[in-house]
């Protein structure tokens, strides 16, 4: 076939459909997914069906922007206060990953006779990471450098499916079954927002206002209502003053209910739904939906609702993360906030919130090529590093990622919207994976059976050995040492290895985020590691 871009169009389209096809194929209850794509990209290419070079190189690299960008704007709001709970336990296995593997790779070398820049090679396809092999072929020159691209060839895509299996491993030895998981992820001791009565009986607050105890305390939580102690229910503002035996409706962060405790009174479960719920209160509880521009970036406290309306904020609700709705939180477009009030102050509002669904439908694509044109930027910065000859880079994946997790954190208080709804965020999500995965088997599926035929079998058995072996150590480690959760356990194995192809399958068995935000805790790290101790094993082969 021709090299045009009607040629390029056909066959990517062909190699996407059919791996989506083959996606239904199942062994036992597992799927790989949508990594069937790459298999089918080598098959096609290895008969011949290929596209230009140069095309395949940008179909590649545009996808893979595409599927880290998109994962970077739904982990963002959450992706900061991950890293401060668990962020530096989750580095550091991703390292011992790293060192693990890189030490494997060096006994190999050691042991078979096998040379060391080709090992480079078989490493860099077995962790699936191209920036660490671009890296090393920029140390060596020649035929080191065309073996070493072609041994990550020949490891990648069993690279791919080691992964893959090493988290089937993992939950075939520890027996997890899914719905315990995602139990047991709900009750895990990470920062939530939770909902508790509390009694006032600490004699130190008595005739005090709300506000003057957030300020001496500076704690961070929302009193939505009080049943007072003549059995009244009524809105709190921030002037209300507690007296002995009210019952305060709070909504806190899990972290800070021993405190609230100690500094208020006793929790209570006296006053039950019915009650709070009840129609004498004429109180009522309602989720709006943020859809009006002008309010993106604004604090709570900017809009003063509950001055004004009567009506109290009790949380936010963002990329289905909870947050306490204290005066200080900015809101972003899209957030649906859970609001107690009257039924008329309720509707006034949601008037002024937006809470126009239809709004959200409409795309907003400027923060995302202005994230995409600020990523590779950051991407294509050097980065020196004394010792090494070579400057590195976060390529790229490592800075499109980066850029949109920021933006999706700090955008809003820079006026900048940055709200994608879930189906256009998987959509892009999918059309970069798949972009990504069919242009890596096109363009490895050439000479792949002669190199393996040549002796390059044993390329694909060294790199099996460095990418299941290492995952096996830590998520033994980390599973029945540290209890980390699968979902984080699988995110953390996709982000040490730099796969997308992992994280996708990841996701497909995760019903939940965990996977994307451990993933992305650890990938900006592990990305520079994976680039740099390739170089020094490049550097290493020279000498």
């Amino acid at each position: 076939m021709g090299d045009g871009i009607a040629t390029a169009v056909i066959v990517l389209a062909l190699t996407i459909a059919i791996g989506l096809l083959l996606n239904r194929i199942k062994f036992g209850s597992v799927s790989l997914g949508v990594t069937w794509v790459l298999f089918v990209g080598i098959v096609l290419s290895h008969f011949g069906l290929t596209i230009n070079p140069e095309i395949c190189h940008f179909v590649k690299e545009f996808g893979l922007i595409l599927f880290v960008y998109s994962i970077g704007i739904q982990v963002g709001p959450s992706f900061i206060s991950s890293l401060r709970d668990g962020g530096i336990k989750l580095n550091m296995l991703a390292m011992l990953i790293i060192l693990l593997g890189c030490c494997i790779c060096y006994g190999i070398h050691y042991i078979t006779g096998e040379e060391l820049s080709t090992m480079v090679g078989v490493l860099s396809g077995a962790v699936t990471n191209t920036p660490g092999l671009g890296a090393a072929q920029s140390v060596v020159s020649g035929e080191q450098a065309s073996t070493m691209a072609t041994a990550y060839a020949v490891a990648y895509p069993l690279g791919v499916v080691g992964i893959i299996l090493s988290m089937l491993l993992i939950r075939w030895m520890f027996r997890i079954k899914i719905d315990r998981e995602v139990s047991k992820a709900t009750r895990s001791d990470a920062p939530r927002t939770v909902r508790v009565d509390v009694r006032v009986t600490n004699h130190a607050i008595f005739g005090k206002t709300i506000e003057d105890i957030l300020r001496i305390t500076r704690s961070h939580f929302v009193v939505a209502r009080i049943f007072d102690h003549e059995n009244q229910q009524r809105i709190a503002s921030g002037h209300t003053e507690l007296q002995e035996n009210d019952i305060l409706r709070i909504v806190v962060s899990s972290q800070e209910v021993e405190l609230v405790q100690s500094l208020i009174g006793e929790v209570v479960k006296e006053v039950d739904a019915k009650e709070w719920g009840s129609a004498s209160s004429h109180l009522e509880k309602r989720r709006i939906v943020v859809t009006k521009p002008e309010l993106n970036g604004k604090h709570i406290g900017d809009l003063h609702i509950r001055e004004n309306y009567h009506v109290t904020i009790t949380r936010v609700v963002r990329a289905g993360i909870e947050l306490v709705a204290t005066y200080e939180l900015r809101l972003q477009m899209g957030d649906v906030v859970v609001v107690v009030g009257r039924a008329n102050d309720l509707d006034q509002v949601s008037t002024i919130l937006g809470n126009s669904v239809k709004r959200l439908d409409r795309p907003n694509l400027f923060p995302i090529f202005v994230g995409m044109f600020l990523g590779v930027l950051l991407g294509s910065i050097p980065i020196a590093i004394p010792g090494v000859p070579q400057a590195v880079k976060l390529g790229l994946a490592g800075g499109p990622l980066i850029v949109a997790i920021l933006l999706a954190k700090y955008g809003p208080k820079y006026k900048m919207i940055t709200f994608t709804t879930n189906s256009a965020n998987m959509m892009i999500r999918e059309i970069g994976i798949s972009l990504f995965l069919a242009a890596v088997g096109l363009g490895a599926g050439e000479g792949f059976v002669e190199a393996i035929t040549n002796g390059g079998y044993w390329w694909i058995l060294f790199g099996f050995a460095i990418t299941v072996l290492p995952l096996l150590i830590v998520g033994i480690i980390a599973r029945k040492g540290m209890k980390m959760d699968y979902f984080s356990l699988m995110g953390l194995m996709s982000g040490a290895m730099t796969d997308p192809p992992a994280l996708a399958y990841a996701n497909t068995v995760a019903t939940n985020d965990r996977a994307a935000v451990a993933y992305a805790t650890v990938y900006p790290l592990t990305m520079f590691l994976r680039i740099f101790t390739a170089q020094i094993l490049a550097l290493i082969a020279l000498s």
